[in-house]
This record gives C-alpha cells, structure tokens and sequence, in this order.
C-alpha cells in the first residue's frame, strides 16, 4: 500500500509499504477513506519529537472503512468509522474514569520506560506519534490497523459525508474538552491564544457553553476572520500588545478563562520567545511557551487556564509566581476522544457545531508532501489540508 513515512526533519515521503494485518483479536483493519494533517503533525514535521524513526507512517486524524475484523473486535466489515487518535483498551483504572488517554494498556511494555524516564509515567498510546506514544503507523495512508477496536471507533450513519465528521478523530473533541476544562460559566470573558484548528473548535465550544465574549489571539489574518464569524472579538498580535489589549477590553480585570492552543512552537517577535528559539536551536532548551507565559499573566485574579496545546520537554521562566499569587486553576493533557464523540456526534447531526468550515484544501493522499509544505509555510490561506487516499492528482 502507499503510505506517507518520517524520514527526517522536512522530510516526509510517500513509500510503497506492506498492508497492515490483524496482530490481535479486538484489531481491525480500515480501509482510510479521509485523512488530516493535524498542526501537531507540524512538530514532528520540524523534528521537535523524540522517538521518531525513518519511515513511521504518520497521521492520526482518519477515518474510513472497516475491511477486516479479528475475532473480538465488535465492529463489521463495510461500516464507515472515525477512529480517535488516543488508543485505550476500555477497562483499565483510567478508562473507567473516561481517561481514555491516560490508559497504559494502549502503549506496548516496550516503550513505556521512554515516557517514564520523561514524565514519571508511561504515555497513551498515539497513532502515527513517534515511539514514546507506542510506534503505531498511522493513517496518512491506504490501510491502518486500528487496535482495541471495540472501544475506539465510532460508526458513522449512511448518508453523512466524511468532511462533517472527520474531525470527530481530534480536533473538535480537543477543542470542547480546552472549553470545558476553561470552566465556563454564563457570562464568562474567554481568551483564546491561537486560532488554528483547535483554537477555532474551542472558539466555537466557548459560546456553546455560555460565554459572553471570546477574544481570539493570532497574527494570520484569514484565521481571525474566521473567528469573528463565530462572533469572537480578536487581537492581532503583530498589530496590538496583546496584555494591553486584553486590559483595555475587559476593564482592566481580564479574562475570566484563558485558552491556549498554540504550544511548543510559538511564533511572534518577543524577546522571550526570541531566547526560546536560540535555546532550542543550540540544544539548550526544547519549547517555546511564550502562549501559556503570555495566558497566564494576562488571566484575571482567581481565574481558569486551559491548555489543549502540546508540550514537550521542559520550560524556562514560567510564571509561577504570577500563578500562585492570582490563585489560577490549570488543567491540561491529551484529549479523551472516546469520551466525547458520541455527544459530538449529534451536535453535528443537529447541526449544532460547525465542521467543515474550516477545510481549505482537499488533497490526494500522494500530494501529501506537498501538503506538509503548504500546512507548514501559508498558515494564513491553509487553514486545514484533507487527504483523500482514493482521489486521482489533478
């Protein structure tokens, strides 16, 4: 089958590999009708996660058609099913608690010292996420092998097109759970540090959940455009101190929640991010939280900090100071996607929730390197690349 493989920093390809088989009985095999490129697909695009080898097959927003099913798996062949990207085998400590993505069961015993020796803990099993999240080939390709198959999937009705679910695999989950776990409350001013896919999802979850005003935080200005068509207020950084800004805006109290969907890989001309990037261009430091840096001290006294985006290795001069003495609640971690695509699934339906707004562009699976490319230098114009493994190259 074709599949898009890692074979270095920039340099993803499309390599001809053998076709996944059924390894377990609760396996199946999916035939991948749609596919994404994920911003965090970017950080392993610019070699900011460890763990990655030549030739893993990437991806971890797909769906498609079940082909193949082993002996458990409760699935049948012919159904369309969006698959999480968390992998979490349903019955362990964590899953019974709907932390799907803390279960260990879904990373293999041989990879779990990585993330131990990192973290404290082992991590979730990711699809198409360097070995520290498991090794597993992802689904930027013709066929995957999606384990624990009973748990994970959601079948799709007949009849609905895969772009209105497709991001039932990550990003609008990832963006109800940063409203959520922002503690909404009627009336709320919310902030929101990036409007990329999840920026715009949580945008989006925000009002849903009773917030008042959404103030939306970026430098492209189509991104912010489509902000504003959910109703938020925005704030071009290249153009506005942002702190300043947000005082101005909220009476000098600010926001009640902060919402940060940026991470590791902030952009913007600030000295701190500028010592940032020199660190981890010389080895000497790994992220760049200029975001959750900028959240935290712009958050009102007593307030909420959420933060969907993706961290890594460790931080200089975090605001701890700033965070205890305002009294701020933090809450993050990897998204629990088989917690919430059942309830999403029918606010698409009801068309509650808005998805395929945000598709810019609809590729072929073998353009995909291209796509990186694209997703990676024109964020202003490319707000979400679809790959489609059964589309013919124009």
């Amino acid at each position: 089958m074709k599949a898009l493989a890692w074979h270095g920093k920039h340099d993803v390809r499309i390599d001809t590999v053998d076709d996944p088989e059924i390894v377990n009985p609760r396996d199946c095999i999916i035939k991948v009708t749609s596919t994404a490129i994920c911003g965090s697909d970017l950080h392993l695009y610019d070699g900011y996660i460890p763990t990655m080898q030549a030739g893993d097959i990437l991806g971890h927003e797909f769906m498609g058609e079940v082909v193949e099913v082993g002996a458990k798996s409760t699935l049948k062949k012919g159904q369309r099913v969006v698959v999480p990207f968390t992998i979490a085998c349903g019955s362990c400590y964590h899953c019974n608690k709907h932390q799907y993505s803390a279960c260990p069961n879904g990373l293999p015993a041989d990879n779990q010292d990585i993330a131990q020796e990192l973290y404290g803990h082992e991590m979730s099993g990711l699809f198409g996420y360097s070995h520290m999240t498991g090794g597993y080939a992802g689904g930027q390709a013709e066929y995957v092998r999606v384990p624990f198959s009973d748990v994970g999937p959601i079948v799709i009705p007949d009849g609905v097109a895969d772009d209105k679910v497709l991001f039932l695999s990550d990003i609008l989950p990832t963006g109800w759970q940063a409203a959520e776990y922002a503690q909404i409350e009627p009336g709320d001013t919310v902030a929101v540090w990036g409007c990329g896919p999840v920026g715009l999802f949580a945008v989006q979850s925000a009002f849903l959940m009773g917030a008042e005003r959404v103030i939306a935080i970026d430098h492209f200005p189509h991104r912010l455009e489509l902000a504003k068509k959910f109703g938020a207020e925005t704030i071009n950084f290249e153009e506005s101190a942002t702190y300043e800004a947000l005082m101005e805006m909220t009476g000098g109290i600010g926001p009640d929640a902060v919402i940060d969907a940026v991470g590791l890989e902030a952009h913007g001309m600030f000295v701190d991010n500028i010592i940032d990037q020199i660190k981890a261009s010389t080895f000497l430091g790994t992220d760049r939280p200029h975001s959750i840096r900028q959240a935290i001290i712009a958050c009102r006294k007593g307030g909420r900090v959420s933060m969907p985006a993706v961290y890594g290795g460790f931080v200089d001069k975090f605001p701890l100071g700033a965070f205890m003495e305002k009294g701020l609640t933090l809450k993050t971690g990897q998204t629990h996607v088989q917690h919430y695509m059942p309830a999403l699934l029918n606010a698409i339906m009801e068309d509650k929730i808005d998805t395929e707004f945000l598709i810019s562009h609809r590729m072929p699976l073998t353009d995909a390197p291209k796509g990186y490319d694209l997703f990676k230098n024109h964020q202003n114009e490319t707000t979400k690349i679809v790959l489609k493994p059964g589309m013919t190259a124009a």
